[in-house]
């Protein structure tokens, strides 16, 4: 039987041939029968089959039983199509006919990898964000009149050192700077305008001799970082560094203590003489090739060396042990090797990301909010670790004091989360005088306390370390929890302020800013260049 349906098109479809043939056509008419059976086209297999015809050709055949009971008005077309939705989703045509059908998986997973990739460029940038805004901006270099300009650069080198001399023994009071804190120096007067002076006249010329890895390679990672760093900005430096010797106040000598250990050193032999050997022969190679060492038997070198040995691999020379300007992190001035005030103690920075130096920096959380008085761990090399674990271990809940961190307690709270949390870091002194804990406890906001007899702190000729740390003789560990509860509260919050102020001075940047820690140690060079100038008595 015909349905209403198939009628209707019948009647339409005689009507348009009626009208065609035996009258004159009708073109709107034609046009709206043309809408609606066109409609009708598209309803009608809508409605009579729900799914998709790849669906009804494509998909495999089903088995239904001959028992399968309907309940009320359901019928056997549209159970089977619901059996087929369940078991087989529709599949497109487009990918069954593909003659290579893993060309989708392939465009899935590159797909899939663009989309990683974008999210970890963003989780890149967004750290890098993170860190850019741990960063206070210092105010740019005040302009220098062209006249003074002109002046300066009309001295020579030994007369712009007294001429900068005499200007710092005349610097202007500073009563309240923006950027530099007075809290944290010894006197902010002379600093900032010593600071200034470097920025305007000094000129450091650079040996190109000396094969890498040793020389001209900076280190960049670990617990030497520090002479990397400075390598890397040093040789970079457009400010600084001048290509004229005869134009100098300093010479540097760009080797890696680090990178002489790696290469010449043999392991456990205990035997330091061939670097030694290997720094004299290279001194004398300078002392021969160029007549600037012999000019002042190398009062106006230097040096940056972080690791342990930095100070014994000079002994071999007597003048560049005893007049060169060594920036080191051994600073201990009980073996005679470093001299305070010529020599400079050099921060020890650890740095585990080249590409992330400010990493984990800052983050402390409330003092109040601190359940932890003092924190130490590390290992039990040198005479005084043993000494605070006898004392501290496992004997105050107040006082974490361990050996290497233990596993079960790092996986609940890391090493950074521990400093973090604590009011006070121990910073002891290992097989050396010097620990870059110090420099950590600053990082993460922890007030320093620094056990290390005969060690010179970094900065100490310009920089107040009581403002912002404690700390403690040696003899001392037995009293160390009563010498920190002895400390006021006032005192003590003071201290976290000057210690988050002081902070900056002590960051490798990404790219060098002022009064950041590049500028520091450069500044600590010239500082003890200058305090070694004779100004004439007229």
């Amino acid at each position: 039987m015909i349905g209403n349906r198939e009628l209707f098109g019948v009647v339409l479809m005689r009507e348009l041939l009626w009208r065609c043939a035996w009258k004159k056509v009708d073109w709107r008419k034609l046009l709206f029968l043309g809408v609606v059976m066109t409609i009708v086209g598209v309803l009608v297999p809508t409605y009579a089959f729900p799914h998709t015809v790849n669906m009804w050709f494509l998909s495999p055949p089903l088995a239904v039983s001959s028992y399968v009971s309907l309940n009320g008005s359901m019928q056997l077309r549209e159970a089977l199509t619901e059996a087929r939705v369940q078991q087989f989703p529709p599949v497109s045509a487009a990918s069954v006919l593909s003659p290579n059908t893993t060309v989708p998986s392939k465009n899935k997973r590159a797909k899939v990898s663009r989309t990683r990739n974008s999210v970890l460029k963003r989780r890149k940038k967004k750290s890098k964000e993170n860190d850019e805004s741990k960063v206070v901006l210092p105010p740019p270099r005040s302009p220098i009149p062209p006249r003074m300009q002109r002046f300066i650069w009309s001295l020579s080198p030994n007369d712009a050192l007294i001429y900068a001399k005499r200007e710092i023994e005349h610097a202007p009071v500073v009563i309240d700077d923006p950027y530099l804190s007075a809290h944290i120096f010894r006197n902010i007067s002379v600093f900032k305008r010593s600071y200034e002076l470097m920025e305007t006249i000094l000129k450091v010329y650079i040996y190109p001799d000396g094969d890498k890895p040793i020389f001209h390679q900076p280190h960049l990672y670990g617990i030497y970082a520090s002479e990397g760093w400075f390598m890397k900005f040093m040789e970079a430096s457009r400010e600084f560094v001048s290509r004229d010797p005869e134009k100098a106040h300093l010479f540097y000598l760009p080797y890696s203590a680090r990178q002489l250990e790696v290469a010449v050193y043999v392991p456990n032999s205990h035997n330091l003489r061939p670097l030694s050997i290997f720094m004299r022969d290279y001194a004398n190679m300078i002392a021969a090739k160029y007549p600037y060492w012999n000019r002042t038997h190398g009062r106006d070198h230097f040096l940056v060396a972080c690791h342990d040995w930095g100070p014994y691999a000079l002994t071999m020379h007597e003048e560049l042990t005893k007049n060169t300007m060594k920036a080191l992190c051994n600073a201990d001035v009980s073996e005679g090797i470093f001299t305070a005030g010529q020599d400079v103690s050099l921060p020890e920075t650890t740095i585990r990301s080249p590409k992330r130096p400010l990493r984990n920096v800052g983050g402390g959380i409330r003092v109040s909010q601190r359940p932890i008085l003092a924190f130490f761990a590390g290992n039990l090399h040198g005479r005084v670790r043993p000494t605070l674990l006898k004392y501290w271990h496992n004997k105050d809940d107040d006082m974490k004091i361990y050996g290497p961190l233990p596993i079960g307690i790092s996986r609940k709270m890391t090493y950074v989360q521990h400093m973090k949390s604590s009011k006070y870091c121990i910073c002891p002194m290992g097989y050396e005088v010097n620990s870059p804990r110090i420099v950590e406890a600053i990082y993460y906001e922890c007030v320093p306390v620094i056990i290390a007899d005969n060690f010179v702190l970094p900065f100490n000729e310009v920089l107040d370390w009581s403002a912002f740390s404690v700390v403690v003789a040696e003899k001392d560990i037995p009293k160390l929890k009563e010498i920190l509860l002895a400390i006021p509260l006032r005192r003590y919050l003071t201290m976290l302020a000057n210690l988050k102020t002081v902070q900056k001075h002590f960051l490798w940047n990404p790219r060098p800013l002022r009064y950041d820690l590049f500028h520091m140690i450069l500044h600590s060079i010239w500082f003890s260049r200058l305090n070694h100038v004779q100004i004439p008595q007229s």
